[in-house]
Parts: structure tokens; sequence; C-alpha cells
């Protein structure tokens, strides 16, 4: 049994070591930081939908060319938390 349990472990690192291996991917940190701004302006366009986008589609893609859009109207419609994402957005 403790044979097969071993067995079994050593499949499954090996299986995660080439899936690591794989899916490395080398980004400069321009391009990083404009997926992380992308990815933030998409969290807070469903996080503030109901008080700041509320007469806009809830399937709408943001893309890099929407996060200022984004944070505008974080600015405009929104309370102190959303001016405070929108602060962020703009870094």
């Amino acid at each position: 049994m403790f044979y097969f349990m071993s067995a079994i472990r050593d499949y499954l690192a090996e299986i995660g070591r080439r899936g690591g291996k794989k899916s490395r991917r080398s980004l400069d940190a321009s391009t990083a930081r404009a997926m992380v701004r992308v990815r933030e302006a998409r969290r807070a366009f469903k996080r503030f939908h109901a008080t700041c986008f509320w007469s806009y589609r809830t399937d709408i893609v943001i893309g890099g060319d929407d996060i200022a859009w984004v944070a505008e109207q974080l600015r405009k419609h929104g309370d102190r938390s959303a001016w405070a994402m929108a602060a962020k957005l703009c870094r």
C-alpha cells in the first residue's frame, strides 16, 4: 500500500513540475503592470456596478483602453472607497 501511495505522489509531483515549466512566461515589468491595472479595473467595475455603472450592461468587457473611463465613473458617481479605487487605477 505504501509503495502505491508513494508512486501516486511521485506521479503527481512530476505532472506539477512539467506543468510549471510549460506555463511559465516571461513578461517585462510594464506589460505585467498593465495586466494588473486591467484586472483591477474589471474588479472595480463589478464591485461598484450598482452605484457607479448601473446604466451599463453587466457583461461589458473592460480592456486597457477603458481604465481611464472606469476611473472617471468611479470619481463621478462613487463614494470614498470608489475614489480610493480610482486613485489606485490612475497610478
